[in-house]
C-alpha cells in the first residue's frame, strides 16, 4: 500500500471517530434541553435552548452554531463543547451554562465548567440522562444560592460565574 493511501485510510477511522463524538454529544445536548423544561416543571414556556458555548448569545434554538465543532466537514477528534441557556426569571433574562464532553475508555465525562464533572457509562441509553438533570438544577441553583450567601455574610465577589444573554434591544 503507497503511504498516501495509508495516511487516506488513517484519516477516514479519525473522521469516522470524530463523527461518532460528535453525534453522541449532540444526541447528549438535544436529550438535556427536550428534558430540563419538563424536569424543571416551566408552566411558562420554553426555559432552555442550545446555544454557542462561547461568545454572545440569544436566547433562541441555534442548532448547529451551538457546538464547539460543525456537525459536517473535516473534525478533530477533540472534546465537544456546547451550551444550555436557561431562563431564570418569568421575564427574558437568560444564562449560559457551558459543558465540555470527552470520552475517556468506556466512560463519558461531561464536565460543567465552572462545576462538577459528570460521569456517564457507555453506550448512553435513552434514559441516561434523567439522572443528570437533577445535578445540573444543583448546579445553577446552588450558584445563586452561594452568591446570597456570600452577599449575606459580607464576601459579596461580584462574579457568578455564568454568562447572560444579549438583550434583544
Amino acid at each position: 500500500m503507497a503511504r498516501f493511501d495509508e495516511l487516506l485510510e488513517t484519516v477516514d477511522a479519525y473522521q469516522a471517530l470524530a463523527a461518532e463524538n460528535y453525534d453522541r454529544v449532540r444526541r447528549l445536548a438535544e436529550s438535556l434541553k427536550d428534558g430540563m423544561c419538563d424536569f424543571m416543571g416551566s408552566k411558562t414556556g420554553v426555559c432552555v435552548h442550545l446555544v454557542p458555548p462561547a461568545g454572545p448569545f440569544k436566547p433562541k434554538a441555534h442548532s448547529d452554531e451551538a457546538f464547539s465543532m460543525p456537525p459536517r466537514g473535516f473534525r478533530p477528534l477533540v472534546p465537544v463543547a456546547f451550551g444550555l441557556a436557561f431562563r431564570v426569571s418569568e421575564g427574558t433574562d437568560w444564562l449560559r451554562v457551558t459543558f465540555q464532553c470527552q470520552k475517556l475508555g468506556e466512560k463519558f465525562i461531561v464536565n460543567i465548567l465552572d462545576g462538577d464533572k459528570y460521569t456517564l457509562t457507555l453506550p448512553l441509553a435513552d434514559n441516561d440522562t434523567q439522572p443528570f438533570y437533577q445535578h445540573i438544577f444543583d448546579h445553577v441553583h446552588d450558584s445563586f444560592k452561594d452568591r446570597i450567601e456570600h452577599y449575606n455574610n459580607g464576601d459579596f465577589a461580584g462574579e457568578i460565574g455564568f454568562d447572560f444573554a444579549e438583550d434583544d434591544d
